[in-house]
Parts: C-alpha cells; sequence; structure tokens
C-alpha cells in the first residue's frame, strides 16, 4: 500500500463505502507513521459486494475522473417481490407468484439496453437539495428525484432459476442496478428488487486484481 496511488479493493458485503475507507486509512497511516489522505471513487451499497477503486494522498484530487467510468456488475434479481430500498435490506412485499418464461425475461431485458431513462433510487447517495436522498428518506420525508439518462451497454442473462434471475451488465457511470431490477419487475409484472450485487469491473480495472478487505 502506497501513499499518492490508487488500490484496487474487493468489498465484503455488509460493511459501508465509507467504512472501507476507515480500514484503509487506518492501516496506511499506520505504515506511513502519519494520517494518510484516503477516499473513494464511487460507493457500493452495504450489501453489495466487488470493486472499489480507493485513492491516496495526493491521488484523491482525481477521483471525479475515475468515479465517471463505466462500471460492470452481476446481479441476481428476485421475482414476485418488490423491496422498499430496491434491495434485501429493505421491506419485502409479496407482489406476484407468476413465474416468467424464459422467453418473456429476455423480452424484458431488451426494454433496458442502450440509452434509457431511469429514476434512482430514493434510498441514494444523491443529494437532494444539499442533503443525501437516503437521509430524507429514513426521516419519512418525501424524496423526488428526477430521472436521468443511462446508457446500458450490455445486459444478459447468466442463469434462470425461478424467483432468481442471474444478469450480468456494463453500464455508464450513474446507472443503478436496484432502479434497473425494478423496473424489469415492473414490465415482467412480478415485482422484482436487487437480492445480490457484485461489481465486476470499472473500465480496464477488474476485481481479480483486487485486495480483499477484513471485516
Amino acid at each position: 500500500m502506497q501513499e499518492d496511488s490508487i488500490l484496487l479493493v474487493d468489498k465484503p458485503a455488509g460493511v459501508t463505502s465509507f467504512g472501507v475507507v476507515a480500514r484503509i486509512r487506518r492501516r496506511l497511516s499506520q505504515q506511513l507513521g502519519k494520517k494518510a489522505k484516503v477516499g473513494h471513487t464511487g460507493t457500493l451499497d452495504p450489501f453489495a459486494t466487488g470493486l472499489m477503486i480507493i485513492v491516496t494522498g495526493k491521488e484523491c484530487r482525481n477521483a471525479m475522473q475515475y468515479s465517471k467510468l463505466d462500471k460492470e456488475y452481476e446481479a441476481v434479481i428476485e421475482l414476485g417481490k418488490t423491496s422498499s430500498t430496491g434491495d434485501p435490506e429493505g421491506e419485502l412485499t409479496n407482489v406476484s407468484d407468476r413465474q416468467p418464461s424464459s422467453e418473456e425475461i429476455e423480452a424484458a431485458l431488451a426494454h433496458f439496453r442502450g440509452t434509457i431513462r431511469q429514476r434512482p433510487p430514493i434510498y441514494s447517495a444523491i443529494k437532494i437539495d444539499g442533503q443525501r436522498a437516503y437521509k430524507l428518506a429514513r426521516k419519512g420525508e418525501a424524496v423526488e428525484i428526477p430521472e436521468r439518462e443511462v446508457t446500458v451497454f450490455s445486459l444478459e442473462v447468466l442463469d434462470y432459476q425461478y424467483p432468481f434471475v442471474t444478469v450480468r451488465t456494463h453500464v455508464s457511470s450513474g446507472t443503478y442496478i436496484r432502479s434497473l431490477a425494478e423496473d424489469i419487475g415492473k414490465v415482467l409484472e412480478t415485482g422484482a428488487y436487487c437480492r445480490e450485487l457484485r461489481r465486476t469491473k470499472i473500465a480496464d480495472y477488474s476485481v481479480e486484481n483486487a485486495i480483499p478487505v477484513e471485516v
């Protein structure tokens, strides 16, 4: 681990992105014998795992350029239920027990390839009037996040065993996989949420080259 560099980290489930930064800062500070400057280049939800690019020292000034890079994810979407947060940490509601065919799944995914409009989840780090959306949502306040234009370069089914659809997708920065899962559920009229999420790539940086983080 070095100062003024980037570090590829494989985030485990159950820890926040800020928790990862804190762990790296503590270890690097001990190594350098002084307080280290450490930042991230884009968060992952606590339930999610996978690649984070951590910047240290002078490289922190370049954090924004890394955050704008394309991402690749693998996700497990559970059909038949919705979640208040779009992920397994929210309140789950049974919606439908209809089992779509593989052909219906493929047809639904076709709606989301290319440039699409997407509304980010209210439980997100997006700022609304200077406050994080998730903080407002937790207070029970009404949160209205405008739709945004994102690009889904590829979206493919890796496995389908009802109610679980495993997909791999390559998307532009700013794309929310939780929203994508929910929108797929709406097209299928079954409801859906993102049960598992793993970020495997950021541009040409791969999680295969990342170091694990101790929880």
